[in-house]
């Protein structure tokens, strides 16, 4: 799937596809000219409201980062904007601050969370 997206989380479901396709574009995996999927694939995989998915990649074309092509969808626009590494932590601080809360509620300690972060960054390396 193109997109992970969480129906009960407490981030409406058109910011998680906006800033899911913001951290891409930051980081290099989606590059101008590429395809999104399209509003009904989305709808479809998802079980979400087409006009959910619409209304994201509306505010990403006012943004700047998506064009839509008549016929085509919508694709990653030609200019995007930087990618500078400042940029994108910043684009990363928001799930870092959600997930430094939520040690904090378990009371899990900072090198065992530390450790479980390099974990998920490295995969199954």
């Amino acid at each position: 799937m193109f997109f992970d997206i969480n129906p009960s989380a407490s981030v409406p479901i058109y910011r998680q596809i906006i800033e899911q396709v913001r951290r891409m574009v930051a980081g290099g995996l989606l590059k101008p000219g590429d395809d999104l999927p399209s509003v009904r694939t989305v709808a479809v995989q998802h079980a979400v409201n087409p006009m959910t998915v619409s209304k994201a990649y509306s505010l990403l074309e006012a943004e700047g980062l998506a064009t839509r092509q008549r016929g085509m969808g919508m694709v990653i626009a030609q200019r995007l904007p930087s990618r500078k590494l400042d940029d994108r932590l910043e684009l990363l601080r928001p799930s870092l601050q959600a997930a430094a809360q939520h040690a904090r509620q378990l009371e899990i300690p900072l090198r065992e969370a530390l450790a479980l972060f390099k974990q998920e960054i490295e995969g199954d390396k």
